[in-house]
């Protein structure tokens, strides 16, 4: 594999000004459409760039820049392209995950900076205590769920490093692009397949991993039934499985994994997501109450204790809210305990604490 410095290519000259910019601004990603002026998302907030607009050909040439016709080729027959790509800025080495697609008969594009090492846990707002017991588990399937731009990808990397550092696991990881690299590590194995270039899909990366003596699966992401299913046979025979969806809470994950599969086997999927399911964590980035600054991690915990693995088996939902409020003492945490949390410390406002409760009372508690 090429070093970094090797691998890094040479932007275009407007792109590679946008990229200064949103750099400079701490921008997480920037949105790229002809004839438009770049915009910014910074700290969760929309920021459009003044003295600079995107020439037509600009996104079809960062794309022949990284890889030529091999990208090019799979836009025009798909229509949207993932991919990540490292340049150099202002001497320093950034990372870039960008989909291109096409809008209005034109190619547009979203790239995401991305560390080039995975962050810290002060840094995340993510609780280490909960990261090592997630990382010290020894089988089954961890669901990480919210919004894009949640952070899931920056947690799972986070989680997985942990167990990499401590060494004596083999890990393998199949993403949608390859986001974070994991270091080497004393007596640790990574191998990370790019669906699209080492892989076909997620479900084949998955199926072929299984014969590479894995200890721990990262799948990047759970998009269909074969995946889904692929996953959890993976969790019931003794692997440790971390994977995402895309959904606003813990229930909606349990909820929208079943509902990947026929209504008739929807039952058998529930005693199967029952005995193998471990914990969903779900996310959301919060602004800070000076606009600009960087958001704050709101968290909901689930552990599928005796009682939630009963209700996901009995497809009984509705009660997974009580267990969130009433079982602390088992590790559980709601988004409303969270927020709650966030705004006592000061970190964010009332008007962001109220639109984040299911029940704004409970700011008064």
């Amino acid at each position: 594999m090429n070093s970094p410095s090797e691998a890094a290519i040479q932007l275009p000259a407007d792109l590679h000004r946008c990229c200064e910019q949103a750099v400079l601004m701490e921008a997480s990603d920037i949105h790229l459409a002809p004839g438009r002026p770049p915009v910014f998302r910074v700290h969760g907030e929309l920021k459009e760039s003044t003295g600079m607009t995107i020439p037509e050909d600009a996104v079809a040439a960062l794309l022949a820049t990284v890889s030529a016709e091999n990208l090019l080729s799979k836009l025009r027959e798909q229509k949207n392209v993932d991919f990540s790509f490292e340049t150099v800025i202002d001497g320093s080495l950034k990372r870039f995950r960008a989909n291109v697609f096409y809008a209005d008969e034109q190619i547009a594009a979203c790239l995401r900076l991305v560390p080039c090492s995975i962050p810290e846990f002060e840094w995340s707002g993510f609780p280490k205590g909960l990261a090592v017991q997630l990382a010290a588990l020894r089988d089954g399937l961890v669901i990480l769920t919210g919004i894009t731009g949640s952070g899931k990808t920056t947690t799972l990397a986070m989680i997985v490093n942990l167990i990499n550092q401590r060494g004596g696991q083999r890990i393998i990881t199949v993403e949608e692009p390859v986001e974070y690299r994991f270091p080497r590590a004393a007596n640790s194995m990574v191998t990370q397949r790019e669906v699209g270039i080492d892989v076909l899909s997620f479900s084949e990366g998955l199926r072929s991993g299984l014969r590479q003596d894995p200890d721990i699966i990262l799948v990047g992401e759970i998009r269909d039934r074969e995946t889904a299913q692929m996953a959890l046979s993976a969790a019931e025979t003794g692997h440790l499985v971390f994977t995402t969806l895309h959904t606003r809470d813990s229930k909606g994950a349990i909820s929208r994994y079943s509902d990947l599969f026929p209504q008739d086997v929807q039952a058998d999927l529930r005693m199967q997501l029952a005995m193998s399911l471990r914990a969903v964590i779900s996310q959301r980035l919060l602004p800070d109450v000076t606009p600009g600054h960087k958001r704050h991690l709101a968290l909901e915990i689930l552990w599928n204790t005796p009682p939630i693995s009963i209700a996901i088996r009995q497809g009984k939902l509705d009660s997974i809210d009580n267990y969130l409020l009433t079982r602390r003492d088992e590790g559980m945490l709601g988004f409303d305990e969270s927020v709650r949390q966030l705004f006592e410390q000061g970190f964010i406002s009332h008007e962001v604490a109220e639109r984040n409760l299911r029940d704004p009372s409970r700011l008064s508690w």
